[in-house]
């Protein structure tokens, strides 16, 4: 099961207003908005990340939310892909411990 409600308590607790349904969310802030997708175990290491980020809308900035033990692997497909959108990879364990892996680097 992907971390949505994770997902959804995490972006609420740093300010955003969350909506969508399913495992697709959108976080807003102020200017900022931040298409958050939350992937399962298997979507997470099997199933390739399109490089759109699955939308068709505006691709400024992504974030895929997964359980922790599986950020390894999607941020090494998320780099080889290279996608033309700024991007990170948020690793949870629950709703208050959670990592953050973006394009270059990891932040706790």
């Amino acid at each position: 099961m992907p971390p949505v409600e994770e997902a959804r308590s995490i972006f609420r607790s740093l300010g955003y207003s969350v909506s969508g349904n399913g495992s697709e969310l959108r976080a807003e802030r102020k200017w900022r908005t931040v298409h958050v997708t939350a992937l399962d175990a298997d979507e997470a290491t099997a199933n390739p990340v399109r490089p759109d980020g699955g939308s068709t809308d505006d691709l400024g900035l992504r974030c895929f939310v997964t359980w922790r033990g599986y950020t390894g692997s999607l941020t090494d497909r998320l780099r080889r892909l290279d996608p033309p959108y700024e991007w990170a990879v948020i690793g949870v364990e629950d709703a208050d411990r959670y990592e953050v892996v973006n394009r270059s680097e990891t932040v706790a």
